[in-house]
């Protein structure tokens, strides 16, 4: 191509470094047109826009396109991938990586709109398996992947059957490596620690590489295509989603929606013929299984237990101090005396009403020294402590913070039900008015006054949980 005059030059090398190489992303001709104008104002003659084309086909795409839309997208389309991720048999590599779901759900008892929830997955990479999945209204943590890994690990018939889902799920079994991205939860050293105690090799995707999670970020793409099809979906961006409302448009729990998730993994997902491995996952499954039988913990519960979250903490005279809260148990005074070393604590967010204390002998469950104290979630123990401070008080007490929660799960019944009795008045309102226009009168009336539902309390309270939750309730 033949050169540009060098004052043209020097005016098209500066628009392309400030203008058209930006996250603004301008159009070619757009461009063009930039250049047209300074060089008319210099009395230049500008080059034609193909001519200015050319010149830009002469640039570095790759580093032109990460400028102007991002080095991952760069990196998908120009960076050479000669080798990809395989696995001989199934459970060699399984990822596990989260995502917000593109759907609303509601509350199991008002059906009033609660938001989007995190979708934890876990895919086997060689047969392209769903070995387990866990939703929650909470932002990723640690104690989602602990019940996400517990659910890909754990033996799936009962857990099914408690769903009312037919269908098989034959994945489950302690995988040999896990590759994971860099989020905290992911570096957590409960997490790390309970990896190698389980000869699990933990593998974090090197920084600024998305191509190395494509299996589950596929799987991602194809569970959130699904969800697309449920009232109360927000699509994946607005055009999709135009003026719908998908607050108004809700419908699904957060437990409906994990049955749901399940049936569409285990009855549709696996049963596909997957384009990369030209089978089904399902078929895959049993055709690359080892054949020897899965490994498994000996005690599901205990698994559970070494992924949860910890806390370091010395053992006082009374027994272990958490969260403001003071827990014992029996066992513990066997253990008095010895020395001031700490011990780890084990705690499940959902519910403070027990911890495990971490021993030679193994776990030991230890519980509130007053008894009389409501389970309670970390999530309410934190929106105490802040109220607390927001009203000024500095010394924190673990009386006042359980009177606050009470206080403020009494509100949010009182509001409930002030709230369903002003919509059944404006209802019985509107009917009445209606009704006068047509001489109809309504044989009763409904009352202007709701009993409070039984089960009407801190929403992350009545959260469902997995299979493994029921060693939970034995009270």
């Amino acid at each position: 191509m033949k050169p540009l005059d060098p004052a043209v030059e020097v005016i098209v090398a500066r628009h392309f470094q400030e203008f058209y190489a930006t996250r603004r992303k301008p159009t070619k001709t757009r461009f063009w047109r930039e250049v047209a104008a300074d060089c008319r104002a210099q009395g230049l003659v500008p080059p034609s826009i193909r001519r200015l084309g050319r010149w830009l086909e002469l640039k570095d795409q790759a580093r032109l396109q990460a400028r102007r839309e991002g080095r991952d997208r760069a990196e998908r389309r120009h960076l050479a991938t000669p080798g990809t991720l395989t696995a001989d048999r199934s459970l060699d590599i399984v990822q596990i990586d989260h995502t917000k779901a593109d759907v609303t759900v509601v509350d199991p008892v008002s059906r009033h709109p609660l938001g989007r929830p995190t979708l934890t997955l876990a895919i086997d990479v060689s047969s392209r398996m769903v070995v387990g999945f866990h939703l929650s209204l909470e932002p990723p943590s640690l104690l989602s992947v602990a019940l996400c890994l517990t659910h890909a690990v754990m033996e799936k018939s009962h857990w099914l059957a408690a769903r009312g889902i037919n269908t098989d799920w034959p994945a489950y079994g302690i995988p040999k490596a896990i590759y994971v991205d860099n989020g905290a939860e992911f570096h957590a050293r409960a997490f790390e620690r309970a990896c190698s105690e389980y000869q699990i090799n933990l593998v974090h995707r090197p920084p600024g590489t998305p191509r190395y999670g494509g299996h589950i970020e596929r799987l991602i793409g194809t569970m959130m295509g699904a969800i697309h099809l449920l009232p109360g979906s927000h699509f994946a961006n607005i055009f999709e989603r135009g003026d719908l409302d998908a607050e108004a448009e809700a419908v699904m729990t957060l437990q409906e929606l994990e049955t749901w998730l399940a049936h569409e993994i285990t009855g549709s997902y696996h049963a596909r013929v997957h384009s990369a491995l030209e089978t089904t996952p399902l078929a895959a499954w049993e055709a690359r299984g080892s054949e020897a039988k899965p490994r498994l913990p000996t005690d599901l519960r205990r698994f559970l237990v070494d992924f949860l979250p910890s806390e370091q903490r010395v053992l006082q005279r009374d027994g272990f101090h958490l969260f403001h809260i003071r827990y014992w148990a029996d066992e513990l005074r066997w253990m008095m005396g010895r020395d001031s070393r700490k011990y780890t604590l084990k705690y499940d967010p959902r519910d403070l009403s027990r911890i495990f204390v971490l021993s030679e002998d193994g776990p030991i469950e230890a519980r509130p020294a007053d008894l009389t104290r409501p389970a309670i979630t970390l999530w309410e123990h934190r929106a105490a402590r802040r109220a607390l401070r927001e009203a000024g008080r500095r010394s924190l007490d673990e009386e006042l913070i359980f009177t606050t929660i009470q206080a403020q799960r009494d509100l949010v019944n009182s509001a409930e039900r002030e709230t369903k009795a002003i919509r059944r008045h404006k209802a019985r309102r509107a009917h009445l008015k209606r009704g006068s226009m047509i001489d109809v009168t309504p044989a009763t009336e409904p009352s202007d006054t709701l009993p409070a539902p039984k089960n009407a309390g801190s929403v992350l309270r009545d959260h469902p949980g997995f299979y493994v939750e029921e060693w939970y309730d034995d009270d």
